[in-house]
C-alpha cells in the first residue's frame, strides 16, 4: 500500500494503549512507508515524559521526516479553509499537504476528530 502521514495522536494511542491505539497500529503496518513532521518526535517525547517512559516506540524509526525547504504559509491557508485546526494539528496537515506533492496517493493518519473533518475535505484518505 501507498505511503501515510503520521499524526502524534495516532502513535501516543498506540503507545499507550489508548481507545483506537490497536486499529491505528494494525493499520499503520499496512502502509509502504510513513512520513511526518519532525514536530512529531517533540510531542512524542513529551508524551512519554509526561507518564515517566522512556521513548520505546515501534514505528517512529519507520518514519521519513519531512522537512519542508520552504515556508508552508500556502498549505497553512489551504487547511484552514478546510476548518479551523489548533498549531500543531495545522502544522501537521500543512506538512502533509506539502508532502503530497511528491507522494501522490499519501493517507493522513491521526485520532483527532476535527483534524480528520479538515483532511478528509482535502482529500487525504483518513
Amino acid at each position: 500500500m501507498a505511503s501515510a502521514y503520521v499524526d502524534s495522536s495516532a502513535l501516543v494511542a498506540v503507545a499507550f494503549g489508548e481507545p483506537g491505539g490497536a486499529a491505528v497500529g494494525e493499520r499503520l503496518y499496512a502502509y509502504s512507508g510513513l512520513v511526518s513532521s519532525n514536530l512529531l518526535e517533540a510531542e512524542m517525547l513529551s508524551a512519554f515524559a509526561r507518564e515517566g517512559r522512556g521513548l520505546n516506540d515501534v514505528y517512529v524509526p519507520r518514519i521519513q521526516w519531512i522537512l519542508p525547504t520552504r515556508p508552508l504559509t500556502q498549505e497553512i491557508a489551504e487547511a484552514l479553509r478546510a476548518g479551523y485546526l489548533r498549531g500543531a494539528d495545522l502544522w501537521h496537515l500543512a506538512t502533509a499537504l506539502y508532502a503530497r506533492q511528491e507522494l501522490n496517493d499519501l493517507a493522513f493518519i491521526m485520532l483527532d476528530v476535527r483534524q480528520r473533518a479538515a483532511a478528509q475535505a482535502l482529500g487525504f484518505q483518513t
